[in-house]
């Protein structure tokens, strides 16, 4: 997924500072307003510590911080800015947080100028004095405490002594080295010098020798000057000997200048070196480390390195003293002679038996491992460069750019020298991702280009704001009120060489060029709330005179008004001596009748291909360019195109009618007062709108229609969103950033699964950068290869897949969460068993054995060809091999036996598959869906074996039958580990099939064994909470069936557990009318506290009213104690079954027991009580829910299975006018099942009143229902199903065919069809169920016939709108017409058996 590839931190430090940890050694710099912390080795970016942490009133302040120090031994961060000091630690259990340890004010006059920091001790000095404070607890806080202060002036560096007896500093006013007691600031030596200073250094203190002093002091011109005190003043300190370049080098050497650097002595007393003596690299080193040489790195100007020594430090006289050249390499070494070097120590926890150092050079910041063994010996690969990073976009080890420089006043490149990065404002990205533009708060504008590889960016050019300083920082103030409405806008052309900047307070356009040599031209706009540019081919009208030889995009503008202003851009060609220039080419509004709130440009990140880097564009591409937001919510998508030419009066005019706005698409949110949008040029639509607990995001489709509202996701989130940005696969799937204040989501399209409810999004990737900076984030955009740029303060951070690929890139997670499915995943298995395309699926499990016994990887594994997939089922069962039997002779030879064929689905083959896939699940599979798969090949192998005694639909019922409690089997295990890559799925034990299921077995003619497999399914002991979830007397059509199996019931009721209670069955029992063997129940329950009662009360004769009427108060009394199951049962005791189901439904909340005591009770299902439960509890129940199938179910029952057919298209709110039950509430239409489609075709003409219910839709709805199903599959992943679904639907239209004239029998003319209506209809009337009263036939005596005057008077509009119904209504009279003519008897001929 994406990791931190890049950090841009602003410029590359002159000086870095390092902390030596026990687990890692830590880089620290200071940048802007923070302390850049990185890894040394990799200078990855570890943390950023904020100063205003400490100081919030310094968060707006452009000063950079002045001063770091490094109190090694306390692990303290001390750093200043004016006259503050704030002061940081490491806390937490691993040292791995940092905490703000303490503060440090002084006087707003003095800023601070120098610090250090040892063992609790703090030096600081200003420009006028120099102070000592201790580090002490005040109430458990700590506390510097100020020991004394002297007056100093313009102190620039402060260093301790290692004893912390002494302290030495040098001013910028002169160049004298100026010692002081620590104790109380004594001056005790003054150390003049013949250049100025640039860096001082004590030496460190050995064990054996530990007061003794020594400074090393390092002037400009590269001399290093070593003072030690004498044996008769031993704490003064003399000049002893000199490191000039001369002494490094021959006279006639060519290096002019150097810099020299003194090496840690302590760094290579833990070198470890192998204990060999033959060895000439080891004795070389450890005779230094014997010998106590004292080593100083020298760079020179052609970056060759010289090791220099001074040796006899340790020893007395000081005359003893040696310097000498250890070694000089090769040059090349260093770009350029850098201003600090640090050797690291090693840290304790480092890899045993490792003897490398790491070397940190800036500037430019760059780190080296040296080996010591390889490095003194003179070899090559002594010290071989890590990394070089510059840290503003010049990274030298992938592709070193030359910055290009503008030399106008207004479009100057700034230097690297001393600048202060402002915080960044906002991204603006080309439209193929490969270019970013960036502005700042003080209205800079910068333009970095993506590498090559993808893993950088690179500066292109950066240009100054023209505005004054006291407006940049009104402005910038401005810039963090979310109120703000104008502000500072950009667009980046040609690969980041121009940009054209909108500056606000002047309400002008300024184009900027890396190559112009003159004053950028500037064009006066009105006041623009957006910028931006799309590619040519979108509005290329033909050859402009202002075109140059390469192609640039067009720029657009959008006003306060709602104005569009497109724009014509003149970039100067390298063939011809043109200048530059922007110019007003149209202005235009959208051809809205109200305004709208507000037009926002859209993403144009997949009009190319984001990840490939090449711009894709076609001429004849047509994308939406802009999108409007109504104050009612309603989103439009708007493209630009080019009308016909015309002739008009002047040129103005013809490019003004050669553009117009066309809208694509409408979606009715219902959404105001929003506060962020986002349109993808997927057309995805994000919104974001404040609420009361929150923030509402939600993300629409463009396709709206009846059975999509266009809503896809929605989610209440706790905290503001801040940011919005989209991105595209190269398949054309969309990936959504949302930033918030410290972190960073990204959601893409989740697939819908068939059992479970997911989430039409879902969050893949999270980047939190609490623990990386404490700044918020400004922005963050997408760019080319997947990669994202997000800004926080004034750095930037570059996440993407790394070269080392150990785990999936985000394109792929995104293609196997949302992506088309291999033939053998389960869903896709799952989805061609139910639409009866079992062939295939024995295709497919065959395929997937041959890619198992292969042996290749499963990324090499061939799919079937999607010819195959788009087969009918009876047609792909011809390539599966079949056994037929042979006949050679007729009656003479015997048939011989075939051979096996290992490669045909037999019980063999699914036998090695099951073996193979529990040995080795298949890669990127949850272990959900592993189990699923083992399932369904199972049952494939069982649909080969049974597929006569088994139906289609009891086949679907099967299925699902067995994924659930699978299911629920996975989710009652702890602790169910996720596939590799997969995001976890949190997962609900599933009370009940879902109503589809039930449905299925409601329509099948296998019931007895769908039965049978029920019973299996639940151990043989179906209970009542086994039936409910099963919906058994959902299902059941038998009542004789039904009887027996609630007999069965009862009885596993009473079984069940150890106790043996005749209350949990005495509702059965009684609903079956057997109270007697009750009776005989409560016999036998001699530890029952009612057994007497119940024995007694049972006894009595419940045929007599009055007994009856004594049951019936029980149950009252029952109800008063909530025991509601066995108050039902005495209610039906008492033969009161209205009253029971009142309180299944009402109290139990169970209204499928309802249903089951209805339907035995009443012996059928056309008894009241159940009609009652259908109408006001089932119906209102599925119109709450948007359940079609609970809806459908109920409507069959009812008799109205004209509403049974709609149901399951229609519109619920058109069925609910229409009920004479009162529905009020609706709930969501959910039309993402595809099964629907599938049931619909089974019902709608499979009886008179479904096919009433057929004609009564619409052909565009049913068109749309398809569509709509289409999608859904494509959502699952299903692609080549939803291909079949549109191909291979029949639309089952009636038709009514041009009359023409026959004559009669009695001579007159009439109107006489060419064929009939409802044909495809017709042809199966044999088997169409008659449930409806046709009229008998007219009289025989009829009228004369008078001729139908024909009406002209309708609109086209209405005749084309009514068409269709017409066309249903005569075609279902003329199928009903020929139902009746079908129901008539024949009188009988003994012939037609002959």
């Amino acid at each position: 997924m994406l990791k931190l590839l890049q950090s841009y931190t602003g410029t590359s430090p002159s000086d870095v500072q390092y902390l030596t940890l026990p687990h890692e050694t830590l880089l620290l710099y200071p940048s802007a307003d923070s302390i850049v912390i990185l890894n040394p080795r990799t200078l990855a970016f570890v943390r950023a510590l904020a100063f205003w942490e400490a100081f919030p009133s310094t968060r707006n302040l452009l000063d950079p911080l002045q001063c770091l120090a490094i109190d090694s031994g306390m692990k303290l961060v001390v750093a200043s800015l004016g006259s503050r000091v704030a002061v940081w630690h490491l806390a937490g259990v691993r040292n791995d947080s940092w905490r703000l340890h303490s503060t440090l004010l002084l006087p707003p006059d003095q800023r601070v100028t120098a610090l250090d920091c040892k063992s609790g001790l703090l030096a600081v000095g200003t420009q006028s004095t120099l102070s000592v404070y201790t580090l002490i607890l005040e109430n458990d806080l700590p506390t510097w405490s100020r020991k004394w202060s002297i007056s100093v002036t313009c102190l620039a560096r402060i260093r301790f002594s290692p004893s912390l007896e002494l302290m030495c500093t040098n001013t910028t006013n002169d160049n004298v080295v100026r010692i002081y007691l620590t104790t109380s600031g004594r001056p005790t030596q003054t150390i003049p010098h013949p250049r100025p200073l640039s860096d001082l250094t004590w030496r460190t203190l050995q064990v054996s020798n530990r007061d003794a002093l020594a400074l090393y002091t390092t002037t400009r011109d590269g001399t290093l000057r070593a003072f030690l005190p004498v044996l008769d003043t031993p704490n003064r300190l003399q000049l002893h000997a000199v490191l000039d370049q001369s002494s490094a080098l021959p006279l006639t050497s060519k290096n002019r200048t150097s810099s020299i650097f003194p090496l840690d002595r302590g760094i290579l007393d833990a070198v470890i070196v192998a204990d060999d003596p033959e060895d000439a690299r080891v004795r070389r080193i450890r005779e230094i480390k014997d010998a106590g040489w004292d080593l100083f790195l020298r760079v020179l100007s052609d970056g060759a390195l010289v090791v220099q020594a001074i040796a006899n430090i340790d020893r007395r006289p000081p005359t003893l003293l040696n310097t000498f050249t250890l070694l000089h390499s090769p040059p090349g070494l260093f770009q350029v002679p850098p201003t600090c070097i640090r050797v690291l120590p090693r840290f304790k926890s480092e890899t045993p038996g490792s003897s490398d150092l790491v070397l940190v050079a800036t500037r430019p910041l760059a780190t080296y491992s040296l080996t010591p063994l390889l490095f003194f010996d003179a070899r090559e690969n002594g010290l071989q460069r890590l990394t070089s990073l510059d840290l503003q976009g010049r990274d030298n080890d992938i592709s070193p750019p030359v910055e290009k420089q503008a030399v106008d006043a207004d479009a100057r490149v700034m230097s690297d020298a001393n600048e202060r990065e402002s915080p960044i404002l906002r991204f603006v990205r080309t439209a193929d991702g490969e270019c970013v533009g960036l502005l700042r708060e003080n209205g800079e504008a910068e333009t970095w280009r993506v590498s090559s590889n993808g893993q950088s960016l690179v500066r292109v050019a950066r240009w100054q704001s023209s505005i004054s300083s006291k407006e940049q920082r009104r402005y910038a103030s401005d810039a963090q009120n979310s109120q703000s409405g104008v502000t500072n806008l950009m667009t980046v052309l040609v690969q980041g060489e121009h940009c054209i900047v909108y500056n606000a307070s002047m309400s002008h356009l300024t184009l900027h060029s890396t190559s112009a040599d003159s004053t950028p031209p500037v064009l006066s706009v009105p006041p623009l709330v957006a910028l931006f540019s799309f590619p040519l081919p979108l509005l290329e009208t033909g050859a402009s005179p202002y075109m140059q030889s390469e192609e640039i995009p067009h720029v657009m503008g959008i006003t306060v008004n709602h104005e569009m202003l497109l724009f014509r851009i003149a970039l100067p060609s390298p063939a011809a001596s043109s200048r530059p220039s922007v110019t007003l080419k149209r202005m235009q509004p959208l051809p809205l009748s109200i305004p709208p709130a507000v037009i926002l440009p859209v993403d144009p990140m997949a009009w190319s291909n984001p990840y490939g880097g090449n711009n894709n564009l076609g001429a004849d591409s047509i994308h939406d360019v802009l999108i409007s937001i109504s104050h009612e919510g309603d989103l439009a998508f708007w493209t630009c195109t080019r009308s016909e030419s015309v002739s008009l009066n002047n040129q103005r005019e013809e490019e003004q009618a050669r553009v117009s706005w066309q809208c694509t698409g409408r979606v009715h949110t219902r959404r105001q007062d929003f506060r962020k949008v986002a349109c993808s040029s997927a057309k995805k639509t994000v919104i974001v709108v404040p609420q009361a607990d929150g923030e509402e995001l939600t993300i629409w489709d463009s396709k709206e229609s009846e059975f999509a509202s266009g809503l896809e996701y929605r989610q209440i989130l706790p905290e503001p969103v801040n940011d919005l940005d989209w991105t595209s696969t190269p398949d054309g799937q969309s990936i959504l950033a949302i930033g918030f204040a410290h972190r960073v989501e990204l959601l893409c399209q989740q697939r819908m699964t068939y059992f479970d409810d997911t989430p039409g999004w879902g969050i893949c990737w999270r980047i939190d950068f609490d623990s990386m900076i404490p700044h918020t984030i400004s922005d963050s955009i997408w760019l080319g290869r997947g990669s994202l740029l997000a800004g926080t303060g004034s750095f930037m951070f570059l996440f993407g897949q790394p070269p080392q690929r150990d785990e999936d890139n985000l394109l792929e997670h995104v293609a196997r969460h949302n992506g088309p499915l291999d033939d053998y995943h389960p869903q896709m298995l799952l989805q061609c068993l139910l639409w009866e395309k079992i062939e295939l699926v024995k295709r497919v499990i065959v395929n997937l054995t041959r890619n198992l016994e292969s042996g290749r990887d499963a990324s090499e594994w061939a799919n079937l060809a999607v010819d195959d997939l788009l087969q009918h089922d009876d047609l792909s069962g011809t390539a599966m091999p079949q056994h037929k039997r042979k006949y050679s002779h007729l009656f003479n030879i015997p048939e011989l036996q075939d051979e096996p064929d290992d490669d045909a689905f037999s019980p063999s083959l699914v036998r090695r598959l099951l073996d193979r896939l529990e040995d080795k699940p298949l890669p990127h599979l949850t272990p959900n869906e592993h189990e699923t798969l083992l399932v369904l090949i199972q049952t494939t192998l069982e649909i080969q074996e049974q597929r006569r005694a088994l139906d289609a639909n009891g086949l679907r019922y099967l299925i699902s039958m067995r994924v659930f409690y699978i299911l629920n089997q996975r989710v009652s295990q702890p602790n169910t580990p996720a596939s590799s890559g997969a995001q976890a799925v949190r997962l609900s034990r599933r009370t009940r099939l879902r109503y589809r299921d039930m449905i299925w077995a409601f329509h099948s003619e296998s019931q007895d064994m769908l039965l049978s497999a029920s019973a299996a399914a639940c151990g043989g002991k179906m209970c009542w909470p086994d039936a409910r979830a099963l919906g058994v007397f959902i299902w059941l059509n038998s009542v004789e069936t039904m009887r027996s199996h609630m007999e069965s019931l009862a009885r596993n009721q009473y079984m069940a557990g150890d106790a043996r209670d005749p209350a949990a069955c005495s509702l059965f029992y009684f609903a079956l009318g057997k109270h007697k063997l009750v009776h005989g129940l409560w016999r036998q329950a001699a530890w029952h506290k009612e057994q007497a009662i119940m024995l007694k009360f049972l006894n009595n004769d419940f045929t007599q009213p009055r007994w009856r009427t004594a049951a019936l108060k029980n149950a009252f009394a029952l109800l008063s104690k909530r025991r509601f199951e066995y108050a039902a049962a005495f209610f039906l005791l008492g033969g009161s079954l209205k009253d029971a189901v009142n309180v299944c439904i009402k109290n139990l909340g169970d209204f499928q027991l309802a249903i089951a005591l209805a339907r035995v009770g009443e012996q059928s299902d056309e008894g009241p009580i159940l009609q009652d439960i259908l109408n006001n509890t089932v119906v209102p129940i599925a119109f709450k829910e948007g359940n079609r199938w609970l809806a459908s179910w109920a409507f069959w029952l009812l008799h109205r299975r004209d509403l049974a057919v709609r149901v399951l298209v229609t519109p619920l709110q058109d069925i609910a006018s229409i009920l004479d039950v009162r529905i009020t509430e609706i709930g969501d239409p959910h039309y993402d099942d595809p099964s629907l489609a599938l049931l619909f075709s089974q019902l709608r003409s499979k009886t008179l009143q479904a096919a009433k219910g057929t004609s009564e839709i619409s052909g565009r709805t049913e068109f749309n229902f398809v569509l709509q199903i289409a999608r859904v599959f494509c959502r699952m992943g299903c692609h080549a199903l939803a291909l079949h679904l549109v191909r291979s639907w029949s639309f089952i239209r009636p038709s009514i065919a041009p009359p023409r004239a026959e004559p009669l029998r009695n001579g007159t003319s009439g109107s006489v069809p060419d064929r009939l209506a409802l044909d495809p209809v017709i042809r199966r009337r044999s088997s169409i169920l008659i449930d409806m009263d046709i009229p008998s036939a007219p009289p025989t005596r009829m009228a004369s016939p008078t001729p139908a005057k024909a009406n002209h008077t309708a609109t086209e509009g209405e005749m084309t709108d009514e068409g269709d119904l017409i066309a249903r209504k005569t075609g279902l009279g003329s199928l009903m017409k020929s139902a009746k003519q079908d129901v008539q008897v024949p009188e009988f001929d003994m012939g037609a058996f002959f």
